[in-house]
């Protein structure tokens, strides 16, 4: 991740610490790692979190059990970080380094949601974590995704050209704006066929008005974002040397994608 970008991140965070509520719920968790991994299956596992951001994710793994999360996290952001964790602070060891930079550690599970799209090449950061994972540990990783997605994809990379270069302020100011449409659109598609429905209605609906404009503003802030089809998101893993890679299509717009660290560094079989 370039500075400029991590810098950005870490602004961000400060600007947006509560992201609890639904947007933060286990069940949310639950929907992002879909067939793949289930809530129990988390529970009593080492975990280290990539791009940790404000926590989020790691309240949320905490929620389902797990016994200890290393939250890794190279902005100020680690600052809230800190903060939303203090009262865990004896299961969670938070790191102020870049994925790629991961000092050995003792986990079970890897996970990186949200993160890897954002990196111009993410291959230094999941290698790092198949050289961290003990034979047998899994990365599970959620990137956004091209299929299902062209019109949304078109919409926010030609928004994204013109809100990139404006202030913060006038920046939310058209995020608040969006999410006033965004909002008649969910209602819209609680009765309607329209286009992203389900995902609407599933997903969205279940948010606060305040978690939808931050999904929105991180949207238009972000300096890099690559949208991943489904042969590309399980070539990140497959390719740094995980096997059983398995991937889901989440609502049909993104990917989340397990792999296991083989039993022998030189096999690809595990």
């Amino acid at each position: 991740m370039e500075p400029r970008t991590i810098e950005e991140f870490g602004a961000q965070w400060s600007r947006f610490e509560d992201l609890g509520g639904a947007f933060g719920s286990p069940v949310v968790l639950q929907d992002l790692c879909g067939p793949l991994l289930s809530l129990a299956d988390i529970a009593g596992l080492r975990v280290v979190e990539i791009g940790s951001g404000n926590g989020r994710i790691v309240n949320m793994l905490l929620d389902a059990g797990a016994a200890h999360v290393t939250a890794v996290e190279p902005s100020d952001g680690i600052e809230v970080l800190a903060r939303n964790t203090r009262d865990r602070a004896d299961r969670v060891t938070c790191l102020r380094v870049r994925g790629e930079s991961l000092p050995p550690v003792e986990a079970d599970l890897a996970v990186a949601i949200g993160v890897l799209h954002h990196l111009g090449d993410p291959g230094p950061v999941v290698r790092r974590v198949l050289e961290v994972l003990p034979p047998g540990g899994r990365f599970l990783v959620w990137v956004y995704g091209r299929e299902g997605n062209a019109a949304y994809v078109a919409f926010a990379e030609s928004l994204r050209v013109l809100t990139r270069r404006l202030p913060d302020a006038a920046l939310a100011g058209v995020a608040h704006a969006l999410n006033v449409c965004l909002g008649v659109y969910v209602g819209l598609c609680r009765c309607l066929p329209l286009p992203l429905a389900p995902y609407m209605r599933e997903v969205m609906a279940r948010f606060e008005r305040r978690k939808r404009f931050f999904l929105i503003f991180d949207q238009l802030n972000v300096g890099y974002a690559k949208y991943y089809t489904g042969s590309e998101a399980r070539a990140l893993l497959a390719s740094a040397g995980f096997c059983q890679v398995r991937a889901y299509h989440r609502h049909g717009m993104s990917w989340t994608v397990i792999g296991e660290k083989p039993a022998r560094p030189e096999s690809s079989a595990c």
